[in-house]
């Protein structure tokens, strides 16, 4: 069994609660206890004061907080910054030229040998309101998902564990805020302090790619210093287990324009004559991968990083979800040769997010036009580089006999060569992953093991791509995400919501991190 250490706090111990002190009494006797005791007195301690948990919430989650916003961006950074303030947390706002403002807080520990430096996000995406079912600023409480008739219930005790807040970052990312306040708060009460030193980083511009994150890693280097960031985005798996993902892939994309006549030409008196765009622009997409989404592009591959024997054998342990996802999404089959979505992400991928050319239905003509547009998204694994990718990708356009250039073409270049195509690239970073025997990683996975009853899901990378390389970069820091949001929670879209379960569980898992590791 796991243990874990705690101190008693002093102030804590006086002759008030003869039921606390029995409890005093049976832990003092040695400095450890394990998960299942420190969970179920938190998880005590959440279920008194469930309400001023959900009020607390409701509260935050009522300031609009689009990224671009600045001022209701600003009013988010000091709700939380007073919020924090009354838990001892010394917050201040950390700035660096044109950005908004971080929300740091630390809670040292005296003798502590390791900090851990705990990230949350508070800036959201932009909302429809005419598509959501309610209001997306003024939280509403439903039994169920809007899809499945889930209807709204007061946001009063006592609560149903699988009710939902639905409200604009209700799932990402302000709900880890809130549990981990509540955390400390239980700690508090039940007398019991973290045994590492505890530093929190709240950014205000993930949602936008964190332009400015380097630059603020930079400006505060020694502030932000920590043997490990805890990464809390994100959703957990669609098995309701709980999550701890190693790593993220990595980013770039870029648009190609290909070049026919100068103007458009009628279909009838010039086709099978004058070279068609879209044609072209097909026969080069076709050129790059294929129907299984393997990359055919020369070189592509070069710089890979194959997998641990550890990550592959953890990816084994995984519940799988490809029959069920398929069924979800009316899929007969999927790419990747038949392997499972968890495997198909530790490999790069080149996406075609959109092509634009001519018209289809009522707006389709008899035509052959000047010109058409595709734009392609990649996604990096370890050790693969950006520049790396570009080299390649701009071969591979060579290779199929085109011209390059780095603005529209004029007349001049599409007289002179067959065949042009127009690239922009559009900014890229790396991928990251953790090694999965990491000692403080394997420390804080084997706490969620025991808290989950052996339940815990390992997952090597997760699909999506986030600046994670920074911190690793910047401050030579180990980063793990561990999510605590419900899969279903629709974030970035409408009825984005919060499983309560999720938030009651998020309050235990952050006091056992905090406590155990």
């Amino acid at each position: 069994m796991f243990r874990i250490h705690y101190r008693i706090k002093p102030a804590f111990i006086r002759p008030v609660a003869g039921v606390l002190l029995g409890f005093i009494g049976a832990v003092a006797a040695s400095d450890t206890t394990d998960v299942a005791t420190v969970a179920a007195s938190v998880a005590e301690h959440r279920a008194a004061n469930e309400q001023a948990i959900i009020d607390d919430f409701v509260a935050l989650l009522r300031l609009p907080n689009v990224a671009t916003d600045s001022e209701n961006i600003e009013r988010n950074a000091e709700f939380i910054v007073s919020y924090l303030d009354r838990r001892g947390l010394n917050p201040r706002l950390l700035r660096v030229p044109g950005s908004p403002p971080a929300v740091y807080a630390e809670r040292p520990v005296a003798g502590a040998e390791r900090t851990i430096m705990v990230y949350v996000h508070y800036d959201g995406q932009p909302v429809d309101a005419e598509n959501w079912a309610s209001d997306p600023w003024q939280p509403i409480m439903r039994d169920a998902l809007v899809e499945q008739g889930g209807v709204e219930v007061p946001m009063t005790t006592p609560f149903d564990p699988t009710w939902r807040i639905f409200a604009r970052s209700a799932g990402d990312d302000k709900a880890p805020i809130i549990a981990i306040a509540h955390a400390l708060d239980a700690l508090e009460a039940v007398g019991l302090e973290p045994r590492v030193n505890l530093k929190f980083f709240f950014e205000g511009e993930e949602e936008i790619g964190s332009p400015h994150l380097r630059e603020m890693l930079a400006a505060h280097r020694d502030l932000l210093a920590a043997d490990l960031w805890l990464f809390c985005d994100g959703p957990m798996h669609p098995t309701r287990r709980p999550q701890l993902a190693y790593g993220v892939r990595g980013a770039a994309g870029f648009d190609i324009t290909v070049y026919g006549p100068s103007r458009p030409l009628h279909s009838g008196h010039y086709g099978n004559w004058a070279p068609n765009p879209i044609a072209m622009l097909t026969a080069l997409l076709s050129s790059m991968r294929n129907e299984q989404g393997d990359i055919l592009i020369e070189g592509f591959h070069d710089e890979v990083r194959e997998p641990s024997a550890l990550e592959l054998a953890a990816i084994e342990r995984i519940p799988a979800v490809d029959l069920a996802l398929r069924q979800d999404l009316s899929l007969a089959r999927t790419e990747g040769h038949g392997e499972r979505i968890e495997a198909a992400i530790l490999r790069p991928a080149l996406n075609f997010r959109g092509l634009s050319g001519g018209g289809v239905g009522d707006q389709s003509r008899n035509i052959i036009i000047p010109e058409a547009t595709a734009s392609i998204g990649i996604r990096l694994v370890p050790d693969q580089t950006v520049e790396h990718l570009r080299g390649a990708i701009e071969r591979h356009l060579r290779a199929q006999g085109y011209h390059v250039v780095d603005e529209p073409a004029s007349d001049a270049v599409r007289s002179r060569h067959p065949k042009v195509v127009w690239l922009r690239w559009s900014g890229g970073y790396p991928a990251l992953r953790t090694p999965f025997d990491h000692p403080l990683v394997s420390d804080l996975a084997e706490l969620l093991n025991e808290w989950s009853g052996d339940q815990l899901i390992q997952l090597p990378t997760m699909g999506g791509s986030l600046p994670l390389y920074l911190i690793n970069e910047v401050l030579g820091a180990p980063v793990v995400i561990l999510p605590i949001a419900n899969h279903d929670n629709n974030q970035h879209g409408k009825n984005e919501n919060l499983r309560l379960k999720n938030l009651w569980d998020a309050i235990e898992i952050y006091a056992i991190a905090f406590t155990g590791l």
